[in-house]
């Protein structure tokens, strides 16, 4: 796969197939706001993705000169309804409501949604070093969407006829923010599965920030992306819905939801950069049922689980298998044996193939809590000896098998010794070799090198990566 879908070139949050329905089946004004975001934003992401070709900075010019006055210090710019970006600075970090709804709501749910990332992943900012969040609000007319660019957030107004102004909702910004968070982690592929887990994270913290604002358990809530977003008349109730993917909407003029819950009806087409907007239901689902069926508050094991997996853990052509193996092994690390049985059962549920041995070793998540939800009280008590218990077992084995490769050893060596005197050097140190590689039965090739460490040391976790 080529640099040109290596980052997050431009990520947004209504998928391309609901415009190009809308292109053919709204009405004269309908079509023509559709049309027009369908052009524009991929006028903006080739532009974006030449740019990276010939090796632009992965955080454009404009957003690296905001600075650092604070950590995540916020600056929201109005457009004016044309294209240039920033626009024109309208708010800063210090200063009062504009009076702009869509100014307001861009720059205050931008302070939720850094405030969320700072208490519960102890994150600084997107980059975690408290990069400047910019946001620009009435980007062109009409523009029927919301996107990340690599260096900021930016919202249309919406059509007014199907959709609402794309500030609305808390979710939809959380989720901008998210693809900020992926392209200085992970750094997942915005194609197939890579890009399908890339949006499946940017929905968990849009799902988590607004549950967090809220107060809300993991029961309490709503589990949908973009609720209240689609003007009232239009037959569904959101962008997506985590729960219950393929239920968001059916309406003539957007057509059906098609996201599947399943991997047997996983969407193989090249449409939305193969279908990232699409098969992100199979995921989405898993992480509701493992946040429901852990209870109480999702951003709590859940949370800290697809966190840990999602910024640590996996490489960027990650697939859904990578992200079922890393979640399972957080949820050990984090959690236990129990919660890693229900992450694993949840994947199978969903029809995504883990093997039952697969193991990856989990980290501590970039820009962590000091003390997460799953590190203190009985929980902690039941995470703190499995690393203990995996080495025990590991050490026997090793000792099992170091112990006949001795004696092995000795007699060939007193032979060779008999039979071949000053020869026998020679001879005793190539026997050791083998021996030393039947001797560790600890197989690390398939871990990052942390775990490599850790199994090095017989067994003992990682330490934890520092915080970026």
């Amino acid at each position: 796969m080529t640099r040109l879908f290596h980052a997050c070139p431009f990520c947004t949050i209504a998928p391309p197939h609901i415009l190009r329905r809308l292109a053919e089946a709204g009405g004269p004004a309908e079509r023509e706001a559709a049309s027009r975001t369908l052009d524009m934003t991929r006028q903006l992401r080739t532009a974006r993705m030449r740019a990276m070709a010939l090796g632009a900075p992965a955080v454009p010019v404009e957003a690296a000169l905001l600075g650092r006055r604070m950590s995540g210090a916020r600056s929201t710019y109005d457009a004016d309804h044309r294209t240039r970006l920033p626009g024109r600075l309208v708010r800063g970090e210090a200063d009062g409501a504009s009076g702009d709804p869509a100014v307001d709501e861009a720059h205050d749910y931008a302070g939720i949604t850094r405030d969320f990332l700072r208490q519960v992943f102890r994150r600084r900012s997107l980059d975690g070093r408290g990069m400047a969040l910019a946001s620009t609000v009435h980007f062109d007319r009409d523009y029927d969407n919301a996107f990340w660019d690599g260096g900021q957030m930016v919202y249309g107004d919406g059509d007014g006829q199907v959709f609402q102004r794309f500030t609305l909702c808390l979710d939809v910004i959380a989720h901008e923010f998210a693809h900020g968070i992926t392209q200085f982690t992970s750094n997942l592929v915005y194609f197939e599965q890579p890009g399908a887990l890339n949006e499946h994270f940017s929905d968990v913290i849009g799902c988590l920030v607004k549950q967090w604002h809220l107060g809300q358990d993991a029961k309490d809530a709503d589990w949908l992306i973009g609720a209240g977003l689609l003007v009232p008349g239009i037959n569904g109730n959101a962008l997506r819905s985590m729960s219950a993917p393929g239920t968001a909407y059916d309406d003539p003029l957007i057509g059906k939801d098609p996201q599947p819950a399943h991997m047997r009806d996983l969407y193989h087409g090249t449409e939305d950069q193969g279908g990232v907007h699409i098969n992100s239901g199979i995921p989405n689902r898993v992480f509701w049922r493992v946040a429901t069926e852990f209870g109480g508050q999702a951003w709590g094991t859940a949370g800290q689980v697809w966190w840990s997996a999602f910024t640590t853990m996996l490489n960027a052509r990650a697939s859904f298998a990578d992200a079922a193996r890393a979640t399972i092994a957080a949820a050990g690390t984090i959690a236990g044996t129990r919660a890693a049985s229900v992450v694993r059962a949840a994947w199978q549920e969903a029809g995504v193939r883990v093997p039952a041995g697969a193991r990856v070793a989990a980290g501590s998540p970039a820009g962590a809590p000091a003390r997460p939800a799953a590190t203190t009280g009985r929980r902690a008590k039941a995470a703190k000896p499995a690393g203990g218990r995996a080495a025990k077992p590991a050490k026997r084995a090793a000792a099992k098998v170091a112990k006949p490769a001795k004696r092995a050893m000795g007699k060939v060596a007193k032979a060779a010794k008999r039979t071949m005197g000053k020869a026998a050097g020679p001879a005793k140190r190539s026997m050791g070799k083998p021996a030393q590689r039947a001797a560790g039965t600890v197989k690390t090739a398939h871990l990052p090198t942390a775990a490599k460490r850790g199994a090095a040391r017989g067994g003992k976790p990682a330490a934890p990566r520092p915080t970026r």
